[in-house]
């Protein structure tokens, strides 16, 4: 089997990933803020110790203004839903994956907010000037990814959120393709709240992920989760402070232990995967350019991209095509629309998708070229 499926989950994961989580699991097993016992309390500083290495990572506003959650999509679905009140406006991009666009549209359709999304062009790429244009003081939030799953096309969240701060406008970046493989600075980009999965780039298991804010804004946020912090069992109401605003009930312990590990290889690997990755799909990108029967979705080359490269079979079903790649070359892809309609309107692959091969730490140049051969073969047979 040849694994380039890294875009929706990253596999394999370092040995010391299910270590920490087996080491949990076996071993440890309490909860946290619940028990006044020595494994309890040592549980509690393996998950702070997760906050403050992702608050690193990304240069946030502190290691408890890191939330865990269950995911990215739960991560969005917290900040644009607690932060929208009626009446309010909102911009995201026209490259959105449905963890943005679904709860935008879902609020518009209820009536309570209004969205615009900002124009890309065929490449991804964001109309940056049209795109500041539409930054103005009466939106609430702008809310974007940092770059598609689908063409791997990184955005520029640094204009984004300069704009976003002389505005008054708050900014929601989602880094699920990029949280693990591209510096991310939360400060310098004015970034009010990050959400980040566990599970791709960072390496950590599925399950678990968090959100980052700036604790400016933490009181705008109603949470749309209410129930035990094991703080303040007094009262009626969530405790004003963090994390616990924002964390009801029993945390993915295995799942951060899990993370916890994950973090740490990250972190002593970063420069080393980079350039891994960036090499390979480099070899990728090449040895399209030289395929007729295929069109990439993205931009040639390596650079203002990620390790996401997508192509569209020009003269066969791309379903069929991703078929064949399993089951005669072991090859495994994503195919279809990724659930990410914007972005594939924006592409022009709308409603045909892509076969998306997305790069990770442990894959290959022997794999990229089997499956750069597969794909020749593949278009081959089709012009036949």
């Amino acid at each position: 089997m040849i694994y380039l499926d890294n875009g929706a989950t990253s596999f394999p994961k370092p040995q010391e990933v299910a270590d920490a989580v087996y080491e949990y699991m076996t071993k440890v097993g309490s909860n946290i803020n619940r028990g006044g016992y020595e494994k309890a309390y040592s549980a509690a500083e393996v998950v702070l110790e997760t906050r403050e290495m992702i608050d690193s990572m990304m240069n946030g506003y502190g290691a408890r203004n890191a939330i865990f959650t269950p995911g990215n999509t739960y991560a969005l679905n917290f900040l644009i839903k607690g932060l929208a009140r009626t009446g309010d406006k909102f911009l995201t991009s026209h490259m959105e994956h449905n963890a943005v666009y679904r709860p935008l549209h879902q609020l518009q359709e209820d009536g309570v907010i209004e969205y615009e999304c900002m124009p890309c062009n065929e490449l991804g790429q964001l109309d940056l000037d049209k795109a500041l244009d539409m930054i103005t003081p009466d939106i609430k939030a702008v809310v974007m990814l940092h770059a598609s799953n689908v063409s791997g096309t990184i955005l520029p969240i640094e204009d984004i959120g300069r704009k976003c701060h002389e505005e008054g406008v708050l900014f929601i970046v989602d880094a699920a393709q990029t949280a693990g493989n591209t510096p991310i600075d939360m400060q310098k980009c004015h970034i009010d709240g990050l959400t980040v999965p566990g599970h791709k780039s960072l390496l950590g298991p599925q399950g678990i992920g968090a959100m980052l804010i700036n604790p400016a804004i933490k009181d705008d946020i109603i949470p749309i989760i209410s129930g035990g912090t094991g703080s303040h069992s007094d009262m009626a109401d969530m405790p004003s402070e963090l994390p616990d605003r924002f964390e009801s009930g029993t945390l993915n312990l295995p799942g951060i232990f899990g993370l916890h590990a994950a973090l740490k290889w990250v972190q002593e690997h970063f420069d080393e995967v980079h350039a891994h990755e960036e090499k390979l799909t480099a070899r990728m990108l090449e040895g399209i350019a030289n395929i007729k029967g295929v069109r990439l979705a993205g931009i040639p080359t390596t650079e203002g991209r990620v390790s996401v490269v997508s192509i569209d079979f020009t003269e066969e079903d791309n379903g069929i095509c991703a078929f064949n790649l399993e089951h005669t070359y072991g090859i495994n892809t994503r195919v279809g629309l990724h659930c990410a309609p914007l972005a594939h309107e924006s592409l022009h692959t709308f409603p045909e998708g892509t076969v998306r091969f997305s790069i990770g730490p442990f894959n290959t140049e022997d794999e990229i070229d089997v499956a750069l051969k597969a794909i020749e073969e593949l278009a081959l047979a089709s012009n036949v």
